[in-house]
């Protein structure tokens, strides 16, 4: 699968840390830098058949129809698309109108991941969001007039302007619109943002932990009373809607990440990052060299990505494959520190796989973190 970070936005949320611009000074000097990545880059992946193409960012629907496909192309020249790939294209509500849904209803790009965050306009002016509450709805059903019913959205929640009354409004809105995929995530307070200035002047009120922790398994006996499957900590979609990319990243794949700040996994032991600079990458790659840097995992790396990755999920982690990719030490720690997690009932053992039962979810990260070698 590849990754494709577009790294522009018309403006800066309050709680990003992304890399990303808000100058399109350098746009087409950009595109023409990430497709002489990909050429370069061909090689790289085992399997040239593609299941997954996605373009993240920043925000991916600031460029046009014609420059997105014109990716798409490129992607094309060197690697085979499977017949049912999965094309997702990450949108902000205000860029999707009927013109721009119209040229990209006629492209490869069969999927949306349009970032809503809420249908609330005190929730959205707090998050410093482009668009509006009227927008976060109607570019749903815009999309959906298009023909693209494979759509995903992203709601936040946990915020200081909002309350399980809100959620719970924000939840039956979404379920009304007929979207077959969430993505839902606590306000997280990332260092160097907005929002962290904010609440350290007194401006904003900080997330409380325990209103997210009420809003986090509302949010989960909802969806799943209304069809959707919990699969990962943060995601929930109806059957037939998982995001092929990103199960694809919690079961380990090879991935290949394209343009400025953009990570890339050989499957095994290697990975790699793009510069987070947009000048330096554009420099380098116009005289045809990599922007990158890369790092071999170490056995410790290895094991704490699979265990931190493998318990997000309801798959789980898979203690044969663990037990056959680590060497005895390992596998000893792994015995040992599970055990009085088990007797407490916050692991269990299904088919020979660990997992978190999902009434812990909500403290994954910290359970997961609890079985890490240093």
């Amino acid at each position: 699968m590849i990754y494709i970070h577009i790294p522009f936005c018309k403006q800066k949320c309050s709680y990003c840390n992304f890399h990303f611009s808000t100058s399109l000074n350098f746009k087409d000097e950009m595109i023409s830098a990430m497709k002489t990545e990909i050429r370069l880059r061909k090689n790289e992946l085992e399997n040239k058949s593609l299941q997954s193409l996605y373009f993240g960012g920043g925000t991916p629907s600031i460029l046009s129809a014609d420059e997105i496909t014109s990716m798409i192309d490129e992607v094309m020249k060197y690697f085979s698309f499977d017949r049912d790939i999965e094309v997702t294209l990450e949108a902000n509500p205000d860029d999707l109108d009927k013109n721009f849904l119209q040229q990209l209803s006629k492209s490869p790009v069969n999927r949306l991941s349009i970032g809503t965050q809420s249908f609330f306009n005190e929730d959205l002016k707090l998050m410093n969001r482009a668009h509006n509450a009227s927008e976060a709805e109607g570019s749903i059903k815009r999309a959906q007039d298009f023909g693209f019913e494979n759509l995903s959205i992203d709601l936040i929640y946990g915020s200081p302007t909002s309350n399980l009354e809100i959620w719970k409004e924000n939840l039956n809105k979404t379920i009304a619109l007929e979207v077959p995929h969430i993505s839902s995530y606590a306000l997280t307070v990332e260092p160097k943002t907005a929002l962290e200035s904010w609440i350290a002047k007194g401006k904003v009120a900080s997330p409380l932990e325990e209103e997210q922790n009420k809003e986090f398994y509302y949010l989960s006996d909802f969806l799943k009373d209304n069809g959707f499957d919990h699969y990962e900590v943060s995601n929930f979609a109806k059957p037939g809607f998982y995001s092929r990319h990103n199960s694809a990243y919690w079961k380990y794949k090879e991935y290949l990440g394209i343009g400025p700040s953009a990570h890339s996994y050989n499957g095994f032991d290697v990975r790699s990052w793009n510069v987070a600079n947009n000048q330096q990458y554009i420099k380098k790659l116009h005289t045809g060299i990599l922007a990158k840097e890369e790092e071999i995992l170490s056995q410790n790396d290895q094991f704490n990505e699979m265990i931190m990755i493998g318990l997000r999920t309801i798959w789980g982690v898979d203690i044969e494959s663990l037990k056959s990719k680590f060497d005895v030490r390992t596998h000893e720690h792994f015995q040992h520190e599970i055990q009085s997690k088990i007797e407490e009932g916050i692991l269990v053992i299904e088919n020979n796989h660990l997992k978190i039962p999902e009434k812990h979810w909500f403290m994954a990260d910290g359970i997961a973190s609890d079985l890490f070698l240093v």
